[in-house]
């Protein structure tokens, strides 16, 4: 008899594992593939030597989590490598809007912003660390009132609402927004500057940094310290009902919300089940991994030195593609988020080649081919880009989802970023992560804070089942 009893092995799987084995207890992580990771995954997927990211490759939330950055990851492996920029957001000018680690440094470029940028971002960096638990969490009275008041003013705003208020430049404009899209909801939508807000101060007090080897490093790494803690972790062992599971005195799921309705099955109450049927998946990603002979010949030469580099133009553009497919449609310039891991770390590809990694959003359960609007985009700023092609790798929002059935209709987020369910997710209640099964928890992006490799789903999942274990 175990402990606990993990199901799924992502990064919030493996977060609840080790926050639990940490504690001296037995736990046993089982994975339906044939090998953990989740979203963090790093494969073959163009030609032999060429190291691709399945899901996710750029991670700040990984570096700057509450509960990651405790673990002696390093001690297994983790290197994190961080480029000159971490964002870099072309113009049709030829120029190009750059995130600075530094915010003096990123107000300074953007000429008329300078001042307003200082003055929007300085207090959130500064106060970083007493936000960072409050906004990676689930709502409760904050540690730190008045900072997290601060962050919530701005954050509870549309992130439009927030640069029409603070910024003038389409430079400032531009940068904010794209980073904003993160969100995958318009940029009209209320809270959607929260994501903006968060992954723009993280990129100034921890950076937007890779880590060496690909996302499959930190995988890696985590089951090795969880196996340094005495945790077991079995992979291709698929679990479609809670009744197949060892006994153990609790049970932690890294699945979706609509899943937990299945492998639940009768065992939950049916007007909780209707609930979390009910729950809202947001948009799918139509993703690209391309196998090139030379780096991507940008434009604007800066964003040759950014491992992030968003395609969509100024914000206008943005939040009209954005807004198109939360109404079923295609967008003909596509919002394209790129990251170019091998000019940073070139053993993931063979001596002067490179990869290249990129996706967009759509309508969730499109099968609409974005292949050629995702490269006519990448073509728009960096000419030339098709002929350095040797290969590429196409992923559907039904090839996600075969891949992780988490990722329903290809909504890698584990669920809409709405304003209600950035509270209530996936049900409004006390504890988000307990479920009416006596010893059984959700771990997932289905949970608070929502999607990113930060392992805080899991952490808080944990935390409340120790306290009743």
């Amino acid at each position: 008899m175990y402990d606990a009893i993990v199901v799924g092995s992502g990064p919030n799987g493996l977060a609840a594992a080790i926050t639990i084995a940490r504690e001296g207890r037995s736990v046993l992580v089982l994975e339906a593939a044939d090998m953990p990771g989740g979203g963090a995954r790093t494969m073959e997927l163009t030609l032999p030597g060429f190291q691709h990211d399945v899901c996710s490759a750029l991670h700040p939330l990984a570096i700057g989590s509450p509960f990651l950055s405790t673990l002696p990851l390093d001690e297994y492996g983790l290197e994190w490598i961080h480029p000159r920029y971490p964002v870099a957001h072309p113009l049709e000018d030829g120029g190009a809007a750059l995130l600075y680690r530094d915010v003096d440094a990123t107000a300074n470029a953007l000429g008329n912003d300078a001042r307003a940028y200082n003055r929007l971002m300085s207090p959130l960096v500064r106060d970083w660390d007493k936000i960072a638990r409050g906004a990676l969490g689930p709502a409760r009275l904050p540690r730190n009132p008045i900072a997290m008041g601060r962050f919530g003013l701005k954050a509870m705003r549309s992130a439009r609402g927030l640069a029409d208020a603070w910024l003038r430049t389409d430079k400032a404009r531009a940068l904010f927004a794209g980073i904003a899209a993160h969100s995958v909801t318009p940029l009209e939508f209320r809270g959607s500057a929260a994501a903006g807000l968060v992954l723009q101060v993280a990129g100034h007090t921890v950076g937007w940094p890779m880590p060496r080897g690909g996302a499959q490093s930190i995988t890696n790494a985590m089951v090795s310290y969880l196996q340094a803690l005495r945790g077991e972790v079995i992979t291709g062992e698929r679990v479609r009902s809670l009744d197949e599971l060892p006994r153990s005195r609790t049970v932690l799921l890294d699945i979706g919300a609509r899943a937990l309705a299945q492998i639940g099955g009768d065992r939950l109450p049916q007007r909780y089940r209707r609930k979390l049927n009910a729950f809202q998946y947001g948009p799918g990603v139509f993703k690209m991994d391309w196998a090139l002979d030379t780096p991507i010949p940008w434009t604007a030469a800066e964003c040759a030195g950014a491992g992030t580099v968003h395609l969509g133009g100024k914000l206008g553009e943005i939040a009209d593609a954005e807004a198109a497919i939360w109404r079923g449609e295609h967008p003909e310039r596509p919002f394209v988020l790129l990251a170019q891991p091998t000019m940073f770390d070139d053993r993931r590809a063979p001596d002067g080649c490179h990869i290249v990694w990129a996706y967009c959003h759509v309508p969730n359960g499109s099968d609409y081919d974005m292949s050629e609007r995702i490269e006519a985009q990448i073509e728009r700023f960096a000419p030339g880009f098709k002929r350095r092609i040797l290969a590429r790798s196409v992923m559907s929002p039904s090839d996600i989802q075969a891949y992780n059935a988490n990722y329903a209709g290809g909504d890698i987020g584990g669920g809409a970023n709405t304003l209600r369910q950035l509270f209530a997710r996936p049900v409004s209640a006390f504890s988000p992560y307990r479920t009416p099964i006596d010893g059984v928890y959700l771990c997932s992006a289905s949970t608070p804070p929502g999607a990113g490799v930060h392992g805080m789903c899991g952490y808080w999942a944990a935390v409340d089942a120790l306290k009743r274990m």
